[in-house]
């Protein structure tokens, strides 16, 4: 029996080591964990008349933006494949500067026929996520090929495709003309200089009520 046992433990063992070296492989230095980035486009068509918005499409407009929730990061373009309303990009263009943003210049690309005698605004949103993480399926402990850990790079990549503001500048950074601006350079520490304190409220709140004692 002890000697049937210990076979029996002898043909584990090997499955036992090659169990543990399965799963996610991270032989270099990147991590194989990359964000991946994925864009969704939303489309309105709007009537024009005069080569203008038709009469009662700014308030839906509008309201569609609201909805939308349309800001930093979205790319907004124009599909007028007929060339009908020139003036209507005008009016949403004053539109979309009310929440920061200017309209594209490359026109969207239409899924669907454009109608004639309308224009269709389009939104095209990026999100970045990196799939498959958390990721342990790797036991780390019985590592013999110089694999990192499963999980390595899942932390820095995941944080990075949560912060970033345009997911785009993971496909493609921003383009330069080839000299620093120190005005963007050192915005983000202008605007830490410049910011009051926090405190201050409650400080001369806490004064205030002292003095009064």
């Amino acid at each position: 029996m002890k000697k049937a046992t210990r076979l029996l433990l002898a043909g584990l063992a090997p499955a036992l080591l090659v169990g543990g070296c399965m799963g996610t492989e991270n032989r270099g230095l990147e991590s194989v964990h990359q964000p991946i980035v994925t864009r969704s486009d939303y489309g309105i068509d709007l009537a024009v008349r005069g080569g203008r918005l038709a009469p009662g499409e700014d308030r839906r407009l509008a309201g569609w933006l609201s909805t939308m929730r349309v800001g930093f990061g979205d790319q907004i373009s124009i599909d007028d494949p007929a060339y009908e309303a020139p003036g209507a990009r005008d009016d949403v263009a004053t539109m979309l500067s009310g929440y920061g943003l200017l309209l594209a210049n490359d026109a969207a690309v239409a899924t669907t026929p454009v109608a004639p005698g309308t224009i269709r605004l389009v939104v095209s949103r990026m999100a970045a996520h990196v799939p498959g993480c958390p990721d342990y399926s790797r036991d780390s402990s019985n590592e013999f090929n110089g694999n990192a850990s499963s999980n390595y790079g899942c932390a820095t990549n995941s944080n990075l495709a949560a912060m970033i503001a345009r997911p785009a500048d993971l496909i493609r950074g921003q383009a330069t003309a080839g000299a620093l601006d120190p005005a963007t350079s050192t915005k983000a520490i202008e605007a830490y200089r410049k910011a009051a304190p926090t405190g201050n409220g409650n400080i001369v709140k806490a004064e205030s009520a002292k003095g009064g004692n």
